[in-house]
């Protein structure tokens, strides 16, 4: 079972020098929130892995509005439901722009 601490630890091996702290604490906020129904099983198959990319789709689509399938935006929001993140930029699609021009 991997603690809290483990989970910081592997997490912060991954943290790209362009996140913000903002960034950086949704990001482990979000994992520590699932961290017990992803621990890693015993033959490694890692969990925890999974766990950390898919806090990884949610916070590029948070802060980057960066976009992915429907089935896996819905798991990350479903997962990330009820969590709080204050003053988050604001996008705008594609489909929208052409929308506007096209008017």
């Amino acid at each position: 079972t991997v603690s809290p601490e483990g989970a910081r630890q592997a997490g912060s091996r991954l943290r790209s020098y362009l996140e913000s702290e903002k960034q950086w604490k949704a990001l482990m906020e979000f994992t520590l929130r699932h961290l017990p129904d992803y621990h890693d099983l015993p033959n490694g198959s890692g969990c925890l892995d999974q766990l950390l990319s898919l806090s990884v789709v949610w916070a590029n689509h948070l802060f980057l509005g960066c976009s992915y399938n429907k089935a896996l935006l819905d798991k990350v929001m479903e997962m990330a439901d009820g969590m709080e993140v204050e003053d988050l930029p604001q996008f705008t699609t594609r489909s929208e722009l052409m929308k506007k021009h096209q008017s």
